[in-house]
């Protein structure tokens, strides 16, 4: 049996939390890596929360780097990137309830909860966090620094551009272009494709502006 990696996880956030049920025995925890001075310390569960000196110390450690949400995600790489890491270094958090086709591809730095499909081809970019009860479908493209929320549905022959942020209980249909820097709102239903760092909301899925200018 393989021994378990070390992992440790930034930040100390809701994904980073739930994180812990998805490591499996693939990794062994160290604890979290948190910027943030009121959260380092012991979290409840008795993980230990640290500065970023921890990636110098633990220097064997992989990393899973899962920042962001509806209102930070287009700083996701940025935050990324600032730490410094090797790629190669990153970690590939899938819960053992996730079913991943062998014939799809995923990249590092990537985080897949319980209970989500990952059909035939499709492709995953690097630094994506997907959320759990999410179907993926074929011919499906998905670009580096994405967010995607729970019981998304993305039908095939879809592209998803990086450093997009799909809210959780939205289906986008088939053939789509969503743009890179898109948020699409809670629940939507988008039947259309999506422009670059435009907001959609609602169902059928409209535009309610730009997420920042």
């Amino acid at each position: 049996m393989q021994e378990a990696e070390p992992l440790l996880i930034f930040p100390y956030n809701g994904n980073g939390i739930e994180a812990l049920d998805c490591i499996g025995s693939a990794f062994r925890l160290i604890g979290f890596v948190d910027d943030t001075l009121e959260k380092q310390g012991t979290d409840p569960n008795g993980y230990p929360v640290m500065d970023r000196e921890a990636f110098a110390r633990f220097s064997d450690a992989r990393v899973l780097a899962i920042p962001g949400s509806p209102n930070s995600y287009r700083s996701r790489k940025e935050t990324i990137q600032g730490l410094g890491i090797a790629e190669e270094r990153f970690a590939k958090v899938i819960h053992p309830t996730a079913r991943v086709s062998p014939l799809a591809s995923i990249g590092c730095n990537v985080l897949i909860m319980a209970g989500v499909v990952i059909t035939s081809n499709a492709r995953i970019g690097s630094h994506t966090c997907i959320l759990p009860n999410t179907v993926i479908h074929h011919d499906v493209v998905v670009g580096d620094w994405g967010l995607i929320g729970s019981n998304v549905t993305i039908a095939g022959n879809t592209v998803v551009e990086e450093n997009c942020y799909i809210g959780s209980g939205s289906s986008v249909m088939n053939g789509l272009l969503v743009g890179s820097g898109a948020l699409i709102g809670l629940g939507s239903n988008v039947i259309s494709n999506v422009a670059a760092d435009n907001r959609v909301v609602g169902n059928p899925a409209h535009e309610i502006g730009k997420k920042f200018s």
